[in-house]
């Protein structure tokens, strides 16, 4: 900041010309340049802002004149040198001076006045010099994350370590959709972030633990989006200026990412990342901005995905990523309309993770809630894709959020399983569902076990290929039923001794014991693995 005249009066090279203050106006006002003159009109050479510095001819003369005038050309005050002892100013100088809004300080000894403009003339350009380097380094970052394509966490990063302060990108629902903590602790910051935020709705309306906020409104005028906020900023027009910069780089993103899914699945998306790569692993801090995401705290959380079976591939990238978040805004939009809240992240292709936080719906269930829920996402899915078929895997629910998240990857194997067993309508699958299952589909690609299924079964799907029976079909319905040949038989709507037949003829080709419990859970396993081949 520009120096003040009570600063410049604490200049050493000032106080040895031992100062007196007649006129205390203005002490704190930032002097934009000093000048020294002994005229008694300077209304040609000022431009406002000026210190004079003067022997104090023209002021002993006719103070009211004299300081009238530089009142005139808003002069902020002055600096007259008394000399002589005989040489007093006017007694009534002083008054004179406040009442016109000048400071005044009289000096008793003689001092160079050009070690004085020499001093405060190299602070001020150094200060001029700062200022413009800084919005040479404001300016080259803002572009540089512009070519970049940086996203709106790098923004507000950028934005924090350039005022070193701690930096919030909000929604217009008050959602904090980024933090930059600047060395602070984030779930401090966040506290209570949507009710402290509504309470600052602008300059003067702050409340005492918002008072040191400075916002800046994000989109165009009348289209606002957003906002950016400074906490614990001072209010300078340094923290104004680079609040407004980012605010154009955070509309030019967004101009650029338009088909992309919007700021908060951004955000929330980059959330569930941190945690599942460990950029982050402070468990409050995750918390906050997960509340400040929009989840609601609840006893439990569960981690889960949707997935459809068949999504169409895309070679444009652009369409596949449009395709993506159509699925993407379903699945939030039946989730919210269902009355929970979560955290979304696409995952791959006709794939999306979530932590869920429910809403408890008196006299259900957890199970029943979440069945309603799949028959809601299913809907949805169906609505905004091409696929048929959608399963919605969960994993086992965690009393810890971070945990939560970090089983969706758990949710996704067991949505890849659903996936790969027969297709009944079923919709809603949890981890004891699938079971042997599930390893099976770990292990489907490992060459050693594809060659178990095999050796297993190839003899009698060579038969069925050159007879044109159905034993691979009778023998995996045999195995389902855990041997139940009665209702083997219902099921293939089939005479028990011709089922009875069949199995024996079955028992011939593979040269096995069906009876044998060893021999069922080989063929059994070999028989999961062939459909999660098929179904990969």
């Amino acid at each position: 900041m520009a120096m003040t005249v009570a600063e410049i009066i604490d200049l050493p090279v000032v106080q040895a010309g031992k100062p007196k203050v007649l006129s205390s106006y203005g002490l704190d006002t930032p002097v934009r340049w000093v000048h020294v003159s002994d005229v008694s009109d300077l209304s040609d050479l000022l431009q406002g802002g000026e210190l004079v510095l003067t022997t104090g001819a023209a002021l002993r003369r006719s103070p009211r004149h004299y300081l009238a005038g530089l009142s005139r050309e808003r002069a902020v005050g002055v600096v007259v040198e008394l000399g002589a002892p005989d040489a007093p100013l006017p007694a009534d100088a002083g008054s004179i001076a406040a009442e016109l809004g000048l400071a005044l300080i009289a000096l008793h000894r003689v001092i160079r006045f050009v070690d004085v403009t020499e001093q405060v003339h190299r602070a001020i350009v150094a200060e001029q010099f700062a200022e413009v380097a800084f919005a040479r380094r404001t300016h080259e970052m803002f572009t540089d994350l512009g070519m970049q394509r940086g996203s709106p966490t790098d923004i507000v990063d950028a934005t924090a370590q350039l005022l070193d302060t701690p930096i919030v990108l909000e929604d217009l629902a008050h959602q904090a959709v980024a933090v930059a903590a600047a060395g602070h602790v984030t779930a401090e910051l966040l506290r209570d972030w949507e009710r402290r935020s509504r309470l600052h709705v602008g300059p003067g309306t702050a409340s005492a633990d918002t008072q040191d906020w400075i916002s800046a409104p994000v989109g165009r005028h009348g289209e606002e989006w957003g906002r950016l906020i400074a906490l614990r900023a001072l209010p300078i027009p340094r923290v104004t200026m680079v609040l407004e910069r980012a605010a154009q780089a955070l509309v030019l993103h967004r101009m650029a990412e338009r088909d992309r899914f919007d700021i908060e699945h951004q955000a929330q998306a980059g959330l569930l990342e941190d945690v599942l790569q460990e950029r982050i692993r402070n468990k409050d801090d995750i918390t906050a901005r997960a509340f400040a995401l929009g989840l609601r705290p609840v006893e439990s959380y569960v981690p889960a995905t949707v997935r459809c079976r068949d999504w169409p591939h895309d070679a444009d990238p652009v369409a596949a990523l449009r395709r993506s978040t159509q699925l993407l805004d379903a699945v939030v939009h039946a989730v919210k309309a269902n009355g929970h809240t979560g955290l979304f992240s696409i995952r791959g292709s006709g794939e999306v993770g979530m932590v869920l936080s429910l809403r408890g719906v008196r006299g259900r269930t957890q199970h029943e809630v979440l069945d309603s829920l799949a028959i809601a996402l299913h809907t949805g899915a169906r609505r905004q894709s091409d696929s048929k078929e959608m399963v919605f895997g969960i994993a086992t629910p965690q009393h810890d959020l971070v945990e939560a998240i970090r089983r969706i990857g758990e949710a996704g194997h067991v949505a890849e399983v659903a996936l790969s067993m027969p297709s009944n309508g079923r919709i809603c699958f949890r981890v004891n569902d699938i079971r042997i299952r599930g390893l099976v589909s770990l292990l489907r690609g490992d060459p050693r076990v594809q060659r178990f299924a095999e050796a297993e079964l190839r003899v009698l799907i060579l038969h069925d290929i050159v007879s044109g029976d159905r034993y691979v079909e009778i023998l995996r319905g045999y195995v389902e039923l855990a041997g139940n040949k009665s209702a083997l038989a219902n099921r293939l709507h089939m005479s028990r001794p011709a089922l009875y037949a069949k199995l024996a003829r079955i028992q011939d080709i593979l040269g096995v014991d069906l009876a044998d419990g060893e021999s069922m859970t080989s063929l059994h396993v070999a028989l999961l693995v062939s459909e999660a081949q098929s179904g990969s």
